[in-house]
């Protein structure tokens, strides 16, 4: 038996009152699932890429029977998905500092973009000169192009809910972290939307 003099061990605590109590980048496990995610849809548009390219080999005439997609509001989406890239930096700049109006602001004119990639979508699909139905090529662009439609209605429906939320006093702590997470989910959907635009309007006049 110890001594009655003897001091009382206590077990010992760690003080974890001094970290932040939200995380932004790669230290939240968020944004660790969203990178999981984008690998996974990014590997859908790869094998749909390489299904692309061997139609490609296996025809001498490109697109085969087909004219090739009206350039017009391709070349418009593309222009919009490459300006979107400004607020939606600013969001993911604005976010860990705690700046809510910046935040509210960038989601905004984010949203705005995302709202006009969308709308002329709808008219990129009746300017594909194909149906889904008519070959191989026609489901290859039309599944191409409609798999990235869906990324960009849930990045639209995703922004909305958070510049909704902006407007509340829940635009604090992990709220703001996932608008930061929020751009880099647009930053996927623009580099998937440009290199689709590649394939589909590019290859058609340059291969």
């Amino acid at each position: 038996m110890g001594s009655l003099n003897e001091p009382v061990r206590r077990p010992l605590t760690l003080d974890v009152s001094g970290l932040p109590s939200v995380a932004f980048g790669h230290q939240n496990t968020t944004w660790l699932a969203n990178v999981f995610y984008m690998a996974i849809e990014g590997m859908m548009f790869a094998l749909m890429f390489a299904t692309y390219f061997y139609l490609r080999t296996r025809s001498t005439n490109w697109p085969p029977g087909h004219l090739p997609p009206t350039l017009k509001y391709g070349a418009l989406n593309a222009v919009v998905f490459f300006v979107s890239i400004i607020p939606a930096w600013i969001v993911k700049r604005r976010a860990p500092e705690r700046n809510r109006i910046g935040v509210r602001n960038g989601l905004l004119v984010l949203a705005l973009f995302a709202l006009a990639a969308t709308v002329l979508r709808i008219f990129e699909f009746s300017a594909l000169n194909c149906r889904w139905t008519d070959d191989a090529y026609s489901s290859t662009v039309w599944v191409l192009i409609g798999m990235h439609s869906g990324h960009l209605a849930t990045e639209l429906i995703e922004t909305l809910v958070l510049l909704a939320i902006s407007f509340t006093p829940k635009m604090e702590g992990t709220r703001l972290a996932d608008a930061a997470i929020n751009s880099d989910y647009w930053y996927f959907v623009v580099v998937t939307g440009l290199m689709v635009d590649v394939l589909i309007y590019g290859t058609t006049r340059l291969l």
